[in-house]
């Protein structure tokens, strides 16, 4: 979905430190705490290692370093000023600010949750280091302890290192702002939908690599030939022990921040098997365009077609009543993140690979003026229609999904009809009719459009599915998914300590 996510392009890529220690010990309480500014020496110090880490990161990845990397040491008060001010002028900020209220009409956000207010503080916290594309220089923390650092700078060296390959910026751009306005610019959309998440998914699990051969520098082991501590760090990523903000931030949140560096990793892990030039010159030459082929590399490497589906124009359908709002895919990633929080994870992780494409469109009435009544979820109406691998994965889906209606909506009562069927069901709630339809593989779901409609919406996408091969994402213009793009926004600000922790 549109939210532009939690990591990636247009902004700074930032890292957060974890370890000082070899990687997967436990961080004390002690070792946890705010370091006093350090001196002259010990900022000296950390600035002339850039260049030796610089040539380490240039080895491991066989990537090569064209120009050297401007550093420079920051104090607390310079990077939270150039937080805020980042969060004020970025792009993609605005769009996910304004995305937020689809992720509260998919129910994937509670309506009471503010989310710019929750990620200022949250980057707050776990900054620790950043590489700007803008400006190609590496900003390291003057708070931080040196040999804390040290890995966290391969990691973000390693950005520089892609940056100078393949420009970063240009690279994984940010999403467009313009809305669409018919059929042609919704299926361009979904044509390159989630290509912001898979891209950072390949930057932030290169970087991921590099910090860890570093870490394992005095070893004289790397990731490549200790395949069973990559899936360790997977397993130990996501302790939220550490962070009293990400042990309650909601399951969306966590599960995007996570996705580029702990997927991402496992993804170049596959790849590393087919060698070093494939896993990083080859991954950037030819990234992934799709969560699926992050999460599935064998799909990647064996280029197998992506299922993508097809919008039609229902724009002279809603157009009198309805502005276009967004559009675009619900990918695996975004699958895989709504049946965990309506059913949990075993559903979750039977249901998510059956996935076979997804979209959804979301219109706003043209006759909500105010910001109050833009703000609100009452002021959407959505379409989602996705296809499964079989039907019992989409009544599975279905019966999940319409579960959590309750949630949504302070009045839900179901319409009783003349056959009662739960392959179709009609609900109605104080934001408008909800409609759930089965219909062999294909699971059909508005909200908010009445219920005329809404069937004549299923009727015509249904329709424009068809029985042909699958197509296969291109890049025409960048974009990402619901979840997606919270991840693909924040990794623009770097490495999560949330990432690294150890249970």
């Amino acid at each position: 979905m549109k939210v532009r996510g939690l990591c990636a392009a247009g902004l700074v890529s930032v890292a957060v430190f974890a370890v000082a220690q070899p990687v997967g010990t436990p961080q004390s309480a002690e070792a946890a705490k705010p370091a006093a500014p350090m001196t002259k020496a010990q900022g000296d110090e950390l600035l002339r290692s850039v260049d030796e880490i610089l040539q380490f990161a240039s080895k491991d990845t066989h990537l090569a370093i064209k120009s050297k990397v401007k550093k420079k040491l920051l104090s607390r008060g310079e990077v939270n000023k150039f937080l805020v001010k980042k969060f004020e002028e970025d792009k993609g900020a605005q769009r996910l600010e304004r995305s937020e209220v689809i992720l509260k009409k998919f129910g994937l956000l509670d309506h009471d949750f503010h989310l710019r207010p929750f990620l200022i503080s949250l980057l707050t916290e776990q900054i620790a280091g950043f590489y700007d594309p803008k400006t190609r220089t590496v900003n390291l923390l003057d708070w931080v302890a040196v040999e804390e650092q040290k890995p966290v700078m391969a990691h973000e060296l390693t950005h520089a290192l892609q940056d100078q390959r393949v420009e970063m910026d240009k690279w994984s751009d940010p999403l467009s702002m313009e809305i669409s306005k018919d059929a042609r610019d919704d299926n361009r959309h979904i044509q390159s939908d989630e290509a912001n998440t898979s891209r950072d998914a390949v930057a932030e699990g290169q970087a991921m690599v590099v910090f860890v051969d570093y870490a394992l520098k005095p070893s004289g082991k790397t990731l490549a030939d200790s395949p069973d501590l990559g899936e360790k760090m997977q397993d130990m990523a996501g302790d939220s022990s550490g962070s009293p903000l990400m042990a309650r931030a909601p399951l969306l949140l966590q599960k995007s921040l996570l996705f580029p560096y702990t997927t991402g990793l496992a993804f170049e892990q596959v790849l590393l098997r087919r060698g070093v030039d494939v896993a990083f010159a080859g991954a950037l030459d030819r990234p992934p365009s799709s969560s699926h082929e992050v999460m599935h590399p064998q799909d990647y490497l064996s280029r197998t077609p992506v299922p993508l589906l097809t919008m039609p124009d229902i724009h002279p359908l809603l157009d009198k009543d309805w502005a276009p709002y967004d559009v675009g895919v619900m990918g695996e990633l975004d699958v895989a993140i709504t049946t965990e929080l309506f059913g949990g994870k075993e559903i979750a992780s039977a249901v998510a690979p059956e996935w076979a494409g997804g979209i959804y469109f979301a219109a706003q009435k043209r006759s909500a003026i105010t910001a109050e009544q833009k703000q609100s979820t009452a002021s959407l109406g959505l379409m989602y229609y996705s296809q499964w691998k079989n039907e019992d994965s989409a009544r599975s889906f279905m019966r999940v999904y319409a579960s959590q209606l309750g949630r949504k909506y302070s009045k839900l009562s179901r319409v009783v009809e003349k056959d009662p069927d739960d392959d179709h069901q009609i609900f109605e709630t104080n934001e408008g009719d909800v409609v759930l339809s089965l219909d062999d593989k294909g699971v059909y779901v508005s909200e908010g459009f009445d219920r005329e409609t809404a069937r004549k919406m299923e009727e015509m996408v249904r329709g424009a599915q068809g029985t042909g091969p699958l197509r296969s994402a291109t890049l025409q213009m960048p974009g990402t998914g619901p979840s997606e793009n919270f991840a693909s926004w924040m990794s623009g600000f770097g490495m999560m300590k949330f990432a690294l922790q150890s249970k």
